[in-house]
């Protein structure tokens, strides 16, 4: 018995913000937009994917932004992401390399925090 994936990461959102979370989403990182399943849809909130990362914002009535607990996506050409991120008017912070890895962290517009890694090949 083992842990195969994580099929989705849930993240918070206020609720009505869903254009806001469209821009960000699918707009600033290139995700695309899936629908939720009809019984769940009246909730509100939205679900985004991009190959194998799945992400769910659900609605929460009493919101607050996760500043410390992130999910972390692992991509190619960060200098890229950073770029149409800044551009999109989402300011990137760059931390630290970790072992084998560049990254940089940029917040949702809902103040969730997101951070992007780049694996570090040699030169």
């Amino acid at each position: 018995m083992h842990l195969e994936r994580i099929e989705h990461v849930q993240l918070a959102m206020p609720s009505g913000e869903e254009d806001a979370a469209r821009r960000f989403y699918a707009g600033a990182l290139g995700m695309t937009e899936v629908k939720k399943p009809l019984n769940l849809a009246k909730r509100g909130g939205c679900w985004f994917e991009a190959g194998r990362v799945h992400v769910h914002l659900g609605v929460e009535a009493d919101f607050r932004p996760a500043k410390k607990a992130h999910p972390a996506f692992v991509v190619d050409e960060l200098e890229s992401f950073r770029a149409r991120l800044n551009a999109a008017g989402f300011a990137c912070r760059d931390d630290e390399p970790i072992d084998g890895f560049y990254r940089t962290y940029v917040s949702d517009p809902f103040g969730n925090r997101i951070e992007l890694m780049e694996v570090a090949r040699q030169r």
